[in-house]
C-alpha cells in the first residue's frame, strides 16, 4: 500500500521521541508548580498533559506529508492532550518506524 496523506498508521516511539514528549510534559508540570495556570496563559501556549511515554510504545499516527519516496511525516496521537510530530519516518518494524494497522 502507498502511504497517502490522511491515512492512519501505527508508530513506535524511539527513546529520543519519548524523552522529548516527557520533557514537554515535565516542563508543563514545573510551570504549574510555579503557579502558572491555563487561565493565566493569555498568549496561548499549550500545556502538555498526559501519561508517561516509553520507547517502543505503539501509538496511532496520521500521515501528514509524503515526499514521493518512502519517508513520511506523521502526527502521532499521544495518550494525553497533545500530539508529537515525527518527521521523515519510514515503514518498518520497531522504534522509529510506522506500520499499517492489522485488520481484525
Amino acid at each position: 500500500m502507498q502511504p497517502t496523506i490522511g491515512r492512519i498508521v501505527h508508530y513506535a516511539l524511539t527513546q529520543a521521541d519519548a524523552n522529548a514528549i516527557n520533557k514537554r510534559r515535565a516542563d508543563a508540570k514545573n510551570l504549574n508548580a510555579a503557579g502558572v495556570t491555563l487561565a493565566s496563559q493569555e498568549l496561548g501556549p499549550q500545556i502538555h498533559v498526559g501519561n508517561h511515554a516509553t520507547a517502543g510504545d505503539y501509538l496511532p499516527a496520521m500521515i501528514v506529508a509524503t515526499f514521493g519516496g518512502p519517508a513520511t511525516n506523521l502526527q502521532v496521537f499521544l495518550d494525553g492532550n497533545d500530539t508529537y510530530w515525527a518527521t521523515s519516518r519510514t515503514e518498518g518494524d520497531g522504534p522509529g518506524f510506522w506500520t499499517w494497522p492489522p485488520r481484525v
